[in-house]
């Protein structure tokens, strides 16, 4: 049972009890039956506790949970120092605005606070790379350093999938800093891992310790921050389906090499970062009529045919290459077929083989 089931419950109870004693005073005051108005009250009570808990406890701890994994350190110490910097200010209007005659003396202060909280945190968030600037430079530290810069699109939570983990490219991708953003394992999916590495089959269990193995490097060996998340998709049971509520819900993408997972995913709007098209974008492009030096290693499935691949794992299929079995070969490109799942070569040998 999760935990908003128990709020809903204490907050039925504690609306039905003071609905239950405000239905014995109604009673009273009306001249009816204290007992029947109680009755009626506690269980219109119990109703709206039933219905309407969770959304002032447990909804909006989500959202705000939600909203600080968005927000970088640096927006987070803005905006706080914006809050207390409008606080001071409203603390010192408050006392000549308190002289003001009724009902201006009692209103404005209030509202004084909220308008300069507000203000506050509106313009250190806007303007906090200005502000960390001078800040440093006030500090005596050099002003060559690159200032703060405000959370650009890119720089956002990415969430990682199983797959994408056990393959471990992107412990090698993050070394080259081309990925920006923090790298978010749901704990569902460390679960998942951990179930994979216990598994009786023994290629299954190798591929789940090589998972933890590479969670391992990210967190040891990148500069990119990686964090677990404990947040959970209620009612759902399948991780890619949690994966994608989860990514809705946080509003950042998914980091897969699932072909299923990417396609179910784009169809419920979802944005998906594919490191097999990634892979398959850095190949280098060969034109048709292009040369290059393949070795024959297996024959195709067509008669006459001979496979070979290239260093980046493209396969390259030549015609009348089944004779050169175990010989490197010179090649013209004819076709290339370009799918998901990867690259193809097309080819005939040379005149000179």
């Amino acid at each position: 049972m999760s935990i908003e089931f128990f709020f809903r419950l204490a907050g039925m109870v504690i609306f039905a009890t003071v609905g239950a004693l405000l239905g014995g005073q109604v009673g009273r005051a009306t001249n009816q039956s204290p007992e029947i108005t109680a009755i009626l009250l506690g269980l219109a009570g119990a109703l709206v506790g039933l219905i309407l808990t969770p959304y002032f406890t447990t909804r909006p701890v989500r959202a705000i949970r939600r909203v600080l994994l968005t927000v970088t350190a640096q927006t987070l110490a803005s905006g706080l120092t914006g809050l207390i910097v409008g606080l001071i200010i409203a603390a010192l209007l408050t006392f000549p605005l308190s002289l003001l005659p009724d009902p201006f003396g009692k209103i404005l202060p209030f509202v004084g606070v909220v308008l300069f909280s507000y203000f506050g945190i509106a313009v250190f968030v806007m303007r906090q790379g200005d502000i960390f600037t001078t800040m440093r430079q006030v500090t005596g530290r050099s002003a060559d350093e690159p200032a703060p810069q405000p959370a650009q699109p890119l720089a956002r939570p990415i969430l990682l999938d199983t797959s994408v983990i056990i393959d471990g490219r992107i412990a090698d991708l993050a070394r080259t800093g081309f990925i920006m953003g923090t790298l978010i394992i749901p704990r569902f999916v460390l679960n998942e891992l951990q179930y994979i590495a216990d598994s009786s089959d023994s290629l299954r269990r190798q591929r789940g310790r090589r998972g933890i193995e590479v969670i391992a490097q990210l967190q040891k060996e990148t500069a990119i921050p990686v964090r677990i998340n404990d947040m959970d998709a209620e009612g759902v049971r399948e991780v890619d389906e949690k994966l994608i509520v989860l990514a809705r819900q946080l509003r950042c993408p998914i980091l897969t090499n699932d072909y299923n997972l990417n396609r179910i995913a784009e169809l419920q709007g979802v944005s998906v970062l594919n490191v097999n098209e990634l892979a398959n974008a850095v190949k280098l492009v060969f034109l048709p009529g292009e040369s290059l030096q393949v070795s024959i290693i297996q024959e195709g499935k067509e008669m006459g045919q001979g496979v070979g691949y290239l260093d980046d794992g493209t396969m390259v299929v030549v015609e009348d290459g089944r004779g050169h079995l175990d010989q490197e070969v010179r090649i013209t490109v004819t076709k290339i077929l370009q799918t998901a799942a990867g690259r193809m070569i097309f080819a005939r040998l040379d005149n000179h083989n």
